[in-house]
């Protein structure tokens, strides 16, 4: 079973690892080639182009100028940092990898992957230089018009061959859609299952962004303290007042829900 994340925009390169992780070696993404590439292509844009491309505001298109001029082609201890710790949001809020234990770190780097507009997927203590290209930017880069079509069959390829060393053949889709649509669905070879988390608001359930994406961090969470081997046993989910809507549920999508009270 592997489970799927969006990255974060932001990043965090100041925050000490906690002692276990620190002197880690960097462990090269498995598409540190096509990464290059695309960087290649991007250090041509000026910071006006990566704004305009990018909808940045002036500061930070010069920030990326700047990150990508810098980019370098080898992992260093100095340039880069394991992906887990370097992402910074909602997301990564509820999953709060540095409170887990080293063994719960381990299980994620089995069960875990990160979707990326640069590297195509990041597993948990994956190297990571400081970036900004989300997955739905239309960055040409030779026959490309966008990294859909860059990164076309290879993701969903990539998860085939993991998915073909584990018992399980599901993937858990905890990420979004602007992510998911770089998995080419007619290439992967899995059960797919969707996690909609919602809350209550004046007596209706529905997608909140902000606690559904803490709620996917959270999902991962929970799956990795409590070794999940099988998607059935994700809807014992309880972690901050969510539960499992049986109803509002479907053997491809399972929906959480959290009342307002549990809020209160």
């Amino acid at each position: 079973m592997l489970f799927l994340l969006s990255p974060a925009k932001t990043l965090d390169y100041d925050t000490p690892l906690p002692a276990e992780f620190q002197g880690l070696e960097p462990q090269a993404p498995v598409f540190a080639n096509q990464s290059a590439t695309l960087v290649k292509q991007l250090k041509k844009l000026s910071a006006s182009d990566l704004s305009l491309l990018m909808s940045l505001s002036p500061n930070l298109a010069e920030l990326n100028v700047k990150r990508f001029k810098d980019w370098k082609p080898v992992y260093t201890p100095d340039n880069s940092r394991p992906s887990i710790f370097a992402f910074n949001g909602d997301v990564y809020d509820g999953l709060s990898v540095k409170s887990l234990k080293k063994s719960d770190l381990t299980w994620l780097e089995s069960h875990l992957v990160i979707l990326s507009g640069l590297y195509g997927v990041l597993k948990p203590l994956d190297a990571l230089q400081p970036y900004r290209l989300e997955m739905g930017t239309a960055l040409k880069v030779a026959k490309s018009h966008n990294l859909y079509e860059f990164w076309g069959a290879q993701i969903a390829q990539y998860l085939n061959a993991r998915l073909d060393a584990v018992s399980s053949r599901v993937v858990i889709n905890l990420a979004s859609q602007e992510y998911f649509k770089s998995v080419e669905r007619k290439t992967l070879n899995a059960q797919l299952i969707e996690c909609v988390f919602e809350d209550e608001k004046n007596g209706q359930y529905k997608v909140i962004s902000f606690f559904a994406k803490k709620a996917r961090g959270l999902m991962v969470r929970f799956a990795a303290t409590h070794r999940i081997k099988r998607a059935e046993d994700l809807k014992s989910f309880d972690l901050q007042g969510y539960g499992f809507a049986v109803k509002a549920s479907s053997s491809e999508r399972y929906v959480f829900r959290r009342s307002e009270a549990s809020l209160s």
